[in-house]
């Protein structure tokens, strides 16, 4: 976690990388366990929790996000900020105690622009599948 926590801004409750598994230089695999506790899961939904794929790709994207900081070393570059997501298809359901597994590839870069393709999976079935893009955006004085 710690290496998570120096690599990117999010904390929780809005942190869905728990650990990084493999780091190269183009590619990063990280988990997050599931909590039954999230809270998200009060209210999606009652009954029958699952977690929404929209924190499902939100994951993928921190995953992206802790690669770029790995590989970018002068902070002054920026923040990586979501530009684009396409083609992003919802395979599976994840429920309540199950570990995520996500993997993000850089597909391109342009200039300070960065081209990613990721998954999550559960148990090696696919849960969300998206590629996004990504550019350095400078902080705000």
């Amino acid at each position: 976690m710690k290496d998570v926590l120096s690599s990117i801004p999010h904390r929780p409750p809005f942190l869905f990388v728990d650990k990084i598994v493999e780091l190269t230089d183009t590619t990063i695999k990280t988990t997050k366990e599931i909590s039954p506790a999230e809270p998200f899961f009060e209210g999606h939904y009652p009954g029958n929790p699952i977690m929404p794929g929209v924190l499902i790709c939100e994951s993928i994207f921190q995953t992206g996000a802790v690669l770029l900081s790995n590989i970018i070393t002068d902070i002054s570059e920026g923040t990586p900020v979501l530009t684009r997501i396409s083609n992003g298809k919802f395979k599976n359901i994840v429920r309540p105690g199950s570990t995520l597994e996500m993997e993000v590839e850089i597909v391109e870069q342009m200039s300070n622009a960065f081209f990613m393709k990721g998954k999550a999976s559960v148990e090696g079935k696919m849960a969300v599948s998206v590629e996004f893009g990504v550019t350095m955006a400078q902080a705000a004085i």
